[in-house]
């Protein structure tokens, strides 16, 4: 019965970072206006970035999991939802996902208590980092062959993709982003990632992983201002099989990254000591 009701209590936490409904119009004055195509170098290329002379990130408004709350009417709520309200194919359930059982458990204990590694400051691979708070910034060094990726919140760093064709080293040492190369299929940007480590989640409810890490993620840009990200998850460490999951990013026009140092900047110092003091129990939720 206990465990019926963490299942059921968590049902929709599984999905690392919430949908977004794609964006088809934009309010101009009142006014419905199309939104701008996908950008494209002039051979042809997606770009995954600003343009020039313009200004703006990559933002996902609730980069954090929806939170069912612990009653049976929410969580009926949530059961009841359809599997398919949002991007095809990127929503995943909680029982749907093919933990090993420590992993499970391990997920339920993070999720209730809060001790996410990025309020720490760490750094966070796949969906984490992605998603992180005040946006983050693709640029694509293309006489160079990579691209990197700005997260502006958290420990505030980059996470270069190689697109020369290397393969990952044989000696690899692990590392919170791992070793990352990509190659284009077609208009989607396709990133293989080995080599992680343990001390970072790479989504904000603690889905977990283990040294056996192997990340796959496919981002897309189907329109000016949606960014489709999914990547899937390949660890027989913690799962009985691959599975995937995925999200949206919207385009935030007008914002710039800036100088965030966690240490000083962090607004989360609630989290930081997980469960157990006040202002958690009061059931507050202070976003960093």
């Amino acid at each position: 019965m206990r465990r019926h009701r963490f299942r059921s209590a968590f049902v929709v936490t599984v999905l690392l970072l919430p949908v977004l409904a794609q964006p088809t119009l934009a309010q101009d004055s009142g006014q419905a206006e199309a939104v701008r195509p996908t950008p494209r170098f002039s051979d042809g290329r997606v770009n995954l970035e600003r343009l020039p002379g313009e200004v703006g990130v990559w933002n996902r408004q609730d980069y954090r999991l929806i939170l069912a709350e612990t009653t049976e009417q929410t969580a009926d709520r949530d059961l009841n939802r359809e599997r398919d309200n949002g991007p095809p194919g990127l929503k995943r359930k909680f029982s749907e996902v093919p933990f090993q059982p420590w992993a499970e458990s391990l997920f339920i204990y993070r999720h209730s208590h809060e001790i996410e590694p990025y309020t720490r400051c760490k750094p966070a691979g796949g969906a984490r980092n992605m998603a992180t708070p005040y946006g983050t910034e693709v640029v694509q060094a293309r006489d160079e062959q990579v691209i990197f990726f700005f997260q502006t919140g958290g420990p505030h760093t980059f996470r270069p993709i190689y697109l020369d064709g290397r393969p990952h080293p044989e000696d690899l040492d692990a590392s919170y982003y791992g070793h990352s190369v990509g190659h284009w299929e077609g208009d989607t940007l396709v990133v293989d990632t080995v080599g992680f480590n343990e001390r970072g989640w790479i989504g904000a409810r603690g889905v977990p992983t283990t040294k056996q890490l192997h990340l796959v993620e496919r981002i897309t840009r189907p329109d000016f201002n949606t960014l489709r990200y999914e990547m899937t998850i390949d660890d027989p460490g913690a799962y009985t099989e691959p599975w995937t999951t995925g999200m949206l990013m919207s385009w935030t026009p007008g914002r710039e990254q800036f100088e965030y140092i966690c240490q000083d900047g962090n607004l989360a110092s609630e989290l930081m000591i997980g469960a157990g003091n006040s202002a958690i129990d009061r059931g507050s939720r202070i976003v960093p």
